[in-house]
This record gives structure tokens, C-alpha cells and sequence, in this order.
């Protein structure tokens, strides 16, 4: 008869039994848990994403909207930060002109590694409606790199939150094996 998924198996007779560590990581042994420490590292990074925020036009708006009670980007672990030394996650929402351009890419080298960047609006993806305009920059990843794109003209606080559930899985992907939650 074999042994339940649940049970430590033991070695008959002067055999040895399997490892324990073994079992462990096969997942039979009840109430442990492995993983490994990037995997632990990401799970942290992605349940406290500190967000520098750049709001520069109409899409602010939507962003701020999801910080407020009805959206409640807190419970996602996303608190904002007035510091790009302290901040994680940038959020670039709307027109990226020209003159902005060094004072985001400063801001974004002075962010701590790891970081990432979220291109919220088809301003800040590709220019939106001011396409080929002398002083629009046609997308924030000509200047610096860019990890989740939010469209929209302006989009939702619905599709932020969306693009941050994409970023978390992409934290916790680029930790290994991409597995969301350890095994249990």
C-alpha cells in the first residue's frame, strides 16, 4: 500500500527511510514550506511597491483617483512616496515634453535597484495626440526603460491597478521559477 501524500514515510527494516529533506521539498511533509530566498525577496518587493509619482498632465487625475477610498491602492501594498531614494515603482502618467525629460531620467537614477517603471497613458507610452509635436517626447522608454505599459486617453484607475498586478507578477517571475506563491 503506498503512503498518503500526507505521511512521513519510514524505512522498513534496516533500510533507511527517504530524506527527510527530500519529502520536504516534494511537498509531503504537512506544514512545511520551501522556497527559495529570491522567491521570499520578490513576495516581499511586490506586497510594498513604493511609487514615486510623476503626474504631468490628465492622467494624474485618474492616478490619484485610484490612492482614494473606492479603488484603495493600499490594500496592493503601493504606498506613494514624495522620494525617488526611498521609491521602487515609477509612474509616469501623461505628457512627457521635452524639458521634463533629464529631470525623469535623474529622478529615475537615483532610485535604489531594484526598480521598475509604469508608463501610465498613451501620452507616456507614445506621445498620444501630440505624436510628432516639436516639444513631446514620443514615449517616456526613449529615455528611460519602461516594465508595464497603462493605455488609455486617460485610462482608468481599474487598468492602474491592473498594471500593478502585472508588475507584481513580473517580480515575482523574474525570481525564478516564476511560480506566484511558494509551494506548500
Amino acid at each position: 500500500m503506498p503512503p498518503r501524500a500526507t505521511e512521513i514515510v519510514l524505512g522498513t527494516g534496516n533500510r533507511p527511510g527517504p530524506s527527510l529533506l527530500n519529502q520536504a521539498t516534494d511537498g509531503r511533509v504537512p506544514g512545511v514550506i520551501t522556497t527559495t530566498t529570491d522567491q521570499l525577496f520578490a513576495m516581499a518587493r511586490k506586497s510594498s511597491l513604493w511609487t514615486l509619482s510623476f503626474g504631468l498632465a490628465c492622467c494624474a487625475i485618474e492616478m490619484i483617483s485610484t490612492y482614494m477610498a473606492h479603488h484603495d491602492f493600499d490594500r496592493f501594498g503601493v504606498v506613494t512616496w514624495p522620494s525617488p531614494r526611498q521609491s521602487d515603482v515609477m509612474i509616469v502618467a501623461g505628457t512627457v515634453v521635452k524639458k521634463m525629460a533629464e529631470p525623469i531620467r535623474l529622478l529615475y537614477e537615483q532610485m535604489p535597484e531594484p526598480k521598475w517603471v509604469i508608463a501610465m497613458g498613451s501620452c507616456a507610452t507614445n506621445g498620444g495626440p501630440y505624436y510628432r509635436s516639436y516639444s513631446v517626447v514620443m514615449g517616456v522608454d526613449h529615455i528611460i526603460p519602461v516594465d508595464v505599459y497603462v493605455p488609455g486617453c486617460p485610462p482608468r484607475p481599474e487598468a492602474l491597478l491592473y498594471g500593478i498586478m502585472k508588475l507584481q507578477e513580473k517580480i515575482m517571475a523574474d525570481a525564478g521559477d516564476g511560480s506566484a506563491a511558494p509551494s506548500a
